[in-house]
């Protein structure tokens, strides 16, 4: 069985090529493996690249999955491909039907609960706190002057509490339980719609909801769910509308979940307080965006998942995820 691996580029500090490469070299370990091609492209590879690194290889990794490879003109150019596997969490729409026809297995790599909803709880304190800006101003002011004196011990932006308010999880999947088990840590009130409810024991402290009980009642909001056609702008001029005023608004999933007009304008009226938003619509935004310069908004730069732990873990989720399909037992299929 022939592997080809495509290396995603490498965006961060602390990590380096090599030891990703050597991180996918634990696949040659795995039975009945002859031969593994680690591609290592200085960015995510056109259409006609991917064909030519793909060839005639039985699995391959690092694919981002949408309808521009997972169809019948792709795919026809590489008739041994039974194993496809991406290493985010999320993928576009793509014909399921049509992939398991050609029987292949389609996985995701579920690397970042943690990190992820580490990352929306950042953006929340710092929408909440405003960190930065008051490090920025300690750091400039002339302390030496007495009259700066009484700048010391001063807040220039509204310092929000989270204790004993409620906030509501919009998904809750792996991200969103782990950003909902953060919250209950803060000791906020945690509510939360998912398309299905979500049943056990360790779901006891969240209570579930309508998403329609759950705008009304949130005082903060933070979405985790994937983008699909129904999810598309759910997020619109009519939710908002549906929300408590001055309610708070994360996302670190995805950016069309937005109605990024719509959002802009409720944060200048006040109706929306502020958000953390660490996806937008397109990325990155060529266009423009109207959140670019809508007031108490932080935007970052879809970084949530960017860590050196997340990145080595998703490489290792990824094998063991293929040595169970390797096995006859898979895990992680989304077709």
């Amino acid at each position: 069985m022939k592997i080809v691996v495509i290396q995603e580029e490498i965006i961060q500090t602390d990590i380096t090529p090599k030891e990703l490469t050597e991180r996918w070299k634990r696949l040659e370990q795995l039975p009945g493996i002859d031969e593994v091609v680690i591609e290592v492209p200085a960015h995510y590879p056109n259409i006609e690249q991917l064909h030519t690194y793909i060839g005639d290889a039985d699995a391959v990794f690092g694919l981002w999955i949408g309808p521009d490879n997972m169809n019948e003109a792709f795919l026809s150019q590489h008739p041994n491909l039974k194993y496809v596997a991406t290493l985010g969490h999320g993928w576009e729409k793509f014909d399921t039907e049509m992939t398991r026809k050609r029987g292949i297995s389609i996985s995701n790599t579920i690397y970042g609960s943690q990190t992820i909803a580490e990352y929306a709880f950042a953006l929340l304190m710092d929408v909440c706190h405003h960190i930065g800006t008051h490090d920025t101003r300690i750091k400039t002011i002339d302390w030496s002057v007495p009259e700066n004196h009484n700048e010391f011990c001063k807040s220039v932006t509204r310092q929000i509490e989270l204790y004993d308010k409620t906030i509501g999880v919009i998904g809750l999947g792996a991200i969103g339980f782990a950003f909902a088990k953060m919250a209950q840590g803060f000791g906020m009130h945690v509510l939360a719609y998912s398309r299905h409810k979500k049943e056990g024991a360790a779901y006891d402290f969240i209570e579930q909801v309508s998403l329609d009980e759950l705008l009304a009642r949130s005082d903060f909001i933070s979405l985790h769910t994937p983008h699909t056609p129904a999810t598309e702008h759910m997020i619109d001029q009519n939710t908002i509308a549906r929300m408590k005023d001055g309610v708070i608004l994360i996302n670190t999933a995805r950016g069309a979940l937005i109605d990024e007009q719509a959002l802009a304008d409720a944060l200048a009226s006040g109706k929306v307080l502020a958000a953390g938003l660490d996806v937008l619509t397109d990325e990155p935004p060529v266009h423009g965006s109207p959140l670019l310069t809508a007031p108490n908004t932080v935007i970052t730069g879809h970084i949530a998942w960017l860590t050196r732990e997340s990145r080595i873990r998703a490489i290792d989720m990824a094998i063991d995820n293929f040595r169970c399909y390797l096995e006859g037992h898979p895990v992680s299929i989304i077709n």
